[in-house]
């Protein structure tokens, strides 16, 4: 007869086997990775730079080109004017986007009519409003904003309503057993369950914003990273336009890390990997 085991001895091998899923924390951290990507991207940038592919510019040079603009202010004053446009069409779109997603999503009627004139203006890229919003509104800082918070608003919309009709139907059900009406319902379940589509579409909508910026920026405009990206593609200044990506580039990566950052917050009932 086999002795007994000791009372610790259990506890111990299923303490083993339930630890044993936390593997993957071990794993090299983001940060790490993402400074290895970053470093690796500029070495292979210095190295195409300096087998001289078409004139490319390497990244000291553009970085010396950038501490130039931002010196006599030049950049900094080109980045707000850029970042309040974006944002200002951005926050328009999205807000405009929203609630007609949930319409679409929760009234068969309002999917109806609205629709069809979604999908009709999701097949025109926001570039080919551009002459229509001159003619229209002439050449100041609305046109811009329409521009890009059309772009905003078509890809933020669609996400928001395949968020609604995605909710799962044993959860609504569920809430009219428990007494639950229309508006509590909504407001619980559907807003709460839907909340990551809209996340994921007003991601999507501020890449579509920065997308259009350089081109909205055509119109008219004295100041901005786009104008100054076209004002320097007539005398071949390849520094700086290579600082007017950049600087989009960062701005936009920090916007999204913001909405990430909410999207923890609002959605942190979520199982994650």
């Amino acid at each position: 007869m086999s002795a007994p085991a000791e009372p610790g001895a259990a506890g111990t091998g299923t303490a083993r086997r339930r630890r044993a899923p936390e593997g993957p924390r071990s794993r090299v951290p983001a940060a790490a990775l993402n400074a290895v990507s970053l470093a690796a991207g500029v070495g292979v940038w210095a190295a195409l730079a300096g087998a001289g592919v078409q004139g490319l510019p390497g990244p000291v040079e553009v970085a010396q080109r950038g501490w130039e603009l931002g010196a006599d202010g030049t950049l900094v004053q080109d980045a707000l004017a850029s970042l309040r446009r974006v944002f200002v069409g951005f926050a328009l779109g999205t807000a405009l986007a929203v609630p007609v997603g949930f319409l679409m999503g929760w009234y068969g009627t309002a999917r109806g009519l609205l629709e069809p004139w979604v999908q009709f203006f999701r097949t025109i890229p926001p570039l080919a409003i551009i002459p229509l919003a001159i003619v229209l509104l002439g050449i100041g800082e609305t046109p811009k904003l329409v521009v890009i918070g059309l772009g905003a608003f078509l890809s933020c919309v669609i996400s928001t309503f395949q968020g609604v009709i995605g909710v799962d139907s044993t959860l609504i059900n569920a809430a009219r057993v428990l007494g639950a009406n229309d508006r509590v319902i909504f407001a619980r379940v559907v807003v709460p369950a839907s909340s990551p589509f809209i996340i994921v579409g007003m991601r999507v909508g501020l890449g579509s914003a920065w997308a259009t910026l350089v081109a909205a920026e055509l119109i008219a405009a004295q100041e901005g990273l786009g104008f100054r990206m076209q004002h320097a593609q007539i005398y071949y200044d390849l520094p700086t336009i290579f600082v007017g990506l950049i600087t989009i580039g960062v701005l936009g990566l920090l916007m999204d890390r913001l909405l990430l950052a909410a999207e923890r917050r609002l959605t942190g009932w979520q199982d994650r990997r």
